[in-house]
Formats: C-alpha cells, structure tokens, sequence
C-alpha cells in the first residue's frame, strides 16, 4: 500500500497533523516522514503569476500601445525565495510511493488556491487526492477532516473562483496602473516634486477603499456647521427632578413652523426665547435677556444659553401621557472577523491586520476556531457537540463562574434552535468561537492576545445567557398646548450583560452638541429617581424649576476608524452600526475577510492614506486625493464600493456553481477593454491640476 501526503499552509500546522495523526517520524529537510506517511508543507504562496515581460521581454517597457494586456493563458512561477521548499513538496508529490495526498491548506478560497498553484506547477499527475475541510486546529477536528475528506474535485468550483479573483486583481493592476501612470504620472509627480515619476497604484479593492475614505474627507470638509436652539423643562417630583425636551408635534402654536431647525429645535436663538416667554406669559422672555447667559462667543454645546423662568411664578406642567413598557436585548451574534476587528479597533486601538495576526496565532495554537469566517453564527453540527467547548473552558479561571449559571439555565441543549446556529448563513466557516482546548497556551502568548481571548470567550458564553431588561418610562408633560417628552431606561435583568458587561452610556445630543435629539432618555438614571417617576400617574400636575435654552449644532459625519472601515467593506461601502440591520445584508462585501486587513495595510505602505496609531483613525494623503482624482475623471467605476461587491458577488457565483469561469472572465475582459480604449481618448490634464490645487490646500 503506497504513502499518504498531508500537505499544510505552514510548518507550524504540520506539526499539528502530525501530532494528531500520532506519527512516529524522522524531520527531513523540508517535510516529516513515517513509514506509511509524509507530512510537508508550504510556507504560503509557493507559486506566483508571471509579470508581462515573462510572455515578452518589450513588455518590460510600460507603453500606452501595449495595452490592454489580456494573455489567452496565464503563466506561473515559483517564487524564488522559496524555491528550495517547491522542490522538496514537488518532489514528495510525485513520487511513486505516494498513493494518496490529503490537501490540509486553509479551508477558505486562497488556502485553495496556493494548493492548487503547487500541484500545477508540479504537475502532478495520477494521485489521489482528497481536501481536508476543518474549522478548528484540534485533534479531534483534524482526525474529523481527515476522516471525511471528501475528492478535491468537489472543490473545483472554489478553486476556479479563487484563479478569477487573482487574474482579476492582476489584469486590473497591471492594465490601469500602467495606463492610468502612463497617462498622469508625470502630472502628479511634477505637482509633487518628486524626483522619480511614481506609479500609479490601482487595484479592484484597494481604488474603491480609497474612493471611500477620501470622499468621507471630503464630506466632513464641505460640511457647513448649523446651530440650533432647544428648549428644555427641568420638572421636579417627590424632591427629584428630570428634564423634559420641548417639540412642535400636532397641536403646538410652532407645528410645521419656517422657524424649525427639527420639530425639537429652532433655528435662532430669539424663536426660542419667544416660546419661553409664551409658556411664561412674558415673564421668561426678561430672563432670557440678562447678563447670566454667556456670551455668544464663549457658549460651549450642551451648556445652558438661558435662565430661570421660575423666579417670577411657580410654572407647572401636566402629565399628558406616561407609558411603561419592559424591553428586551438579546446577546449579540458570534463574532466574525470583521466584527473582531472592529472591535479590538474601538477597544484596544489596534489595528485590523494585528487583530487578524494574533487571532491567526490563537487559532494556530488550538484555543480558537478558524479566524477568516465572514458567518456570525454557529453550523448545526457544530451546536450539538458545544459541550466539548463548554467543558474545555471550566479550566479558564474567568469562565467558571459562567459556565455554572449555564448548567442551571440548560440553555446548550437547546441551543440548535435559536438565531445562533443557522446553517444558510455559513459558506466557508462558522463563526469565531474558543475551542476550549490548547489552554496551556495562554500563558505563552501577549498580554494583548490574552485580551482578545478573553473577548472570543465572553462573546461566545453570552449567547448562553437570557436577554438583558430594561425598564422604560416615557412621559409627555404639557405646558399650555406644548409638550414636553422625557424617557428614561434603566437595567431591570442584567442577563447576558453579566458576561460582556454593561454598556457605557452614550453621549446624546443634549450633551454633545449634535444634531438629533433623543427626547431626554437616559440609559442609567438614577434609581431614586426613576422609582419616583414610576409613581406619576396621566393628569399628575408638577412645578417645573426651570425653562431654558440649549444651544447645539449640528455635527458633521466621523472619520473611519480602522475598525469601522473594515465593517464598511464589508457591507459594501455602508457603515452599519446595528448588528441586526448587518445581518440582515445579503450577499458580498469589499474584499473578503483574509484579505480586507492587508488591503488596508498596503494603502498605508504606499502612503495613500495615513493611520493615526494611537486612535486609528484614517485620513487620506495629499498623493492619495491626487490619485483619487486621476481615477475619478478616468475609471470612475473603480471607485464604486456597489460594482466592486458586485465583482465579490459575481466569484461568488463561480464558487457555488451558478455561472461559469468563462462567463466571468469574459465580462472581466470587455470591462478592461472599454475602460482602457476610454482613458487613451482622454485630454484631460488641464481639469485635473485644478483637482489638485483644490486638494492641496488642506496639506
């Protein structure tokens, strides 16, 4: 009987199969072998595709009448770095002792894909060869993958859409660099100064992230400041007092008025002082004039702009209506990468590439399944073995507390039936969850990967727990016919936030100066206070201390911060801030969950945007509004997130067997070809140097 092969991404998870597989072996150079077994590996990309010069040496030279360059057949080579170690697997994969060879590379598109490079260049012929699929670095599930490895020809489809995704990235960047740095290089390299004309880097992704955060910049620069005047009640009960936001609902003397900013502010300063002195019969309207509101200049958002109307009559207002209601709010999601990394953006400020490095790394060491998961929910199989996970973490100190209320809740039993297992919304991988295995690791590991264990760990134990309560309390007080509203919020059951924590209050916009209001709701009010107003009853009649004015303006919209761009992405270009509303956008984002972190990186490298390290914030680079620019009065497509996803989608689509390798490519060459020709006719300079004076002045 001839040998088995077991060929991994990296030498570090060809230990791991060989230890799984109990292997008594010797190390040779390269790979690991057994009596009936070898276990080699690559050290990722063994193989790349050739550069144009390789199908023609005058293509070396950059042409504008060498274009568009659409090969009938692409060419490869092995890298020569690692030449040394195609040899070795080359070698091992041909020879004739070896029977069958078991392909242990990621299971995702790209680990397909170096695989995939290997064997054709190593042509590799008469072999049997089957795809180990697994979604945890463990024995058990490596002994699974190994166990019902099924014909690699059940992934051709995969393996098809991954060859289009990289003829697609390489077609593009050669064909619109070279064209779009053929065409403007010498314009942005004379506006810059630089003493070498730059090249013009342009990619499928990469163009259309840049298009997204130059055009935020943009926005937040255009964006013209708009101050309103709010008008607030500050109402006293059972020697407590709470606020009431003034609004020209149906009925008010103001309802649909020019003067509105928003049905709960006006756009001057007077408009309100009017509505004072109307509640107060004239005698608020004196106040609101005194030397005890600031001046103008000095007035900071959020801070009162009026007085006392109190001083001159006890003014009082009815309770219109008051409505109580219980409201839940279920754990989160698992998370995804995406999700990971947005988070360890706003919490740690750390960057997305370094939040994929150490999750790779925890995944590598056993404690977490596979990191480069686009699916926030758990797979059917996956939920009727989750006590394996539960138990291996009664061993992490910081879960035992936990796990002991999930014993009393029984909630693992039946977790196969609620939203967090869902077999439909799983292509590759299901979500980022601790195997509750390699916990000796820990100790090993950086204070920051321990962090981000620790919030796979909470994340995923909260899906165990009830939903948090909260109880509301809505009241509308009125003040001859205006109304006042007041909510108020405050945590009944603390559920799953026993786990995760409980949230921080966020900012409103009666304390920050922004633009909506939110009708005076607090998240955690006092409970003295909340306990009296639970006792008000409609037609309740209460002394208001005080009217004034609060001055706000609008805000205009937030930078993307490492995280928040890589949510963008994936969603196609929509910052979506609601986890519910997220899962419920179908189809692709920008990029895919591998590759969204590097891109970013490489905008960065090429120095096309700028990363704030300490905030993480992302602001573009003079060069990169230049280059946005050049693409915008050229291929304006690439700077659409909408087309781009649709590219995503459309290898989707190859992957799952809906449209051919053909078809695809076919589209992929007629849109090359018509941006091409297009951008050749242009004359177009003159209007650009424009573009960039008008970009210059902000560097």
């Amino acid at each position: 009987m001839g040998k088995a092969v077991y060929i991994a991404e990296k030498p570090s998870v060809a230990q791991e199969f060989a230890k799984a597989l109990k292997l008594n072996v010797r190390r040779g150079d390269g790979y690991l072998e057994a009596e009936n077994a070898i276990v080699t590996w690559c050290v990722g990309h063994l193989v790349t595709m050739s550069y144009p010069d390789k199908y023609d040496p005058a293509l070396k030279r950059w042409s504008l009448d060498t274009l568009p360059f659409l090969p009938e057949e692409f060419r490869y080579e092995v890298i020569p770095a690692v030449e040394k170690q195609f040899r070795t697997v080359s070698g091992i994969l041909n020879r004739e002792d070896v029977e069958r060879i078991y392909v242990c590379t990621d299971s995702g598109r790209e680990g397909e894909y170096i695989y995939r490079l290997v064997e054709q260049e190593a042509h590799v012929q008469g072999k049997e060869r089957r795809r180990v699929w697994i979604d945890s670095q463990t024995e058990e599930e490596i002994l699974r993958g190994i166990r019902e490895a099924k014909e690699l020809s059940e992934y051709d489809n995969l393996s098809a859409s991954a060859y289009l995704r990289a003829k697609e990235d390489y077609l593009m960047g050669i064909n619109f660099s070279r064209l779009l740095t053929l065409k403007y290089g010498d314009s942005v390299s004379n506006y810059l100064r630089a003493k070498d004309r730059p090249a013009i880097s342009v990619g499928r992704v990469m163009t259309c992230v840049l298009g997204m955060v130059v055009r935020r910049e943009r926005e937040i620069r255009d964006f013209v400041k708009t101050p309103f005047y709010r008008v607030l009640s500050t109402i006293q009960v059972s020697g407590q007092t709470f606020e009431g936001e003034w609004k020209a609902v149906q009925g008010s003397r103001w309802f649909e008025s020019f003067d509105l900013y928003k049905e709960n502010g006006f756009k001057t300063r007077e408009k309100a002082e009017e509505l004072i002195a109307y509640l107060t019969d004239g005698q608020g309207a004196a106040e609101t004039y005194t030397g005890q509101e600031l001046p103008k200049d000095q007035a900071a958002p959020g801070k009162s702009g009026g007085a006392s109307a109190g001083a001159r009559h006890t003014l009082t207002c009815q309770v219109a209506s008051i409505e109580k209601k219980k409201e839940k709010k279920n754990p989160p999601l698992l998370y995804n990468l995406a999700e990971l990394q947005n988070d360890c953006s706003k919490r740690f400020k750390i960057s997305p590439d370094e939040t994929l490095r150490i999750v790779q790394e925890l995944y590598e060491k056993k404690l977490v399944t596979y990191p480069r998961t686009d699916a926030r929910v758990l797979s059917t199989a996956a939920a009727k073995e989750i006590s394996r996970n539960l138990n291996g973490l009664s061993k992490y100190q910081m879960a035992t507390p936990y796990l002991q209320d999930i014993l009393q809740f029984g909630s693992h039993k039946n977790l196969a039936k609620t939203r967090y297992v869902n077999d439909k919304q799983i292509t590759d991988h299901y979500a980022i969850v601790p195997t509750g295995q390699g916990l000796q690791s820990l100790g090993s590991v950086s204070d920051m990967s321990r962090k981000i264990y620790d919030c796979i760990v909470r994340r995923f134990l909260s899906i165990f727990y009830p939903p948090a309560v909260y109880q509301k309390v809505s009241i509308v007080t009125k003040i001859k016919e205006e109304s006042f509203f007041s909510s108020f919020k405050v945590l009944a059951e603390e559920g799953y936030l026993k786990v995760s924590g409980i949230p921080q209050a966020k900012k409103t916009a009666k304390e920050d100066g922004g633009a909506e209001g939110d009708g005076g709701e607090k998240q955690n009010v006092d409970r003295d206070l909340f306990q009296a107003v639970q006792g008000i009853r409609k037609g309740a009649v209460l002394p208001v201390e005080r009217l004034e004015i609060r001055e706000g303006e609008t805000t205009p919209p937030k930078r993307y911060n490492s995280g928040s761009m890589i949510l963008a992405m994936e969603n196609a270009g929509q910052l979506i801030e609601d986890e519910e509303l997220r899962a419920q956008i179908k189809g692709s984002g920008i990029g895919t969950s591998a590759t969204r972190a590097e891109i970013l990186k490489k905008l960065m490298n090429i120095q096309y945007l700028a990363l704030n390290k300490k905030t993480q914030i992302i602001t573009p680079t003079l060069q990169g509004e230049m280059i946005y620019d050049v693409v915008d009065h050229s291929i304006r497509p690439l700077l659409n997130p909408e087309l781009t996803a649709s590219w995503e989608k459309g290898l989707s689509y190859v992957a799952e067997g809906e449209i051919t390798p053909e078809e695809y490519m076919q589209k992929l060459s007629q849109f090359i070809v018509r941006r091409t020709d297009a951008v050749k006719n242009l004359r177009n300079q003159f209007q650009l140097r424009a573009c960039y004076d008008q970009a210059s002045q902000f560097y």
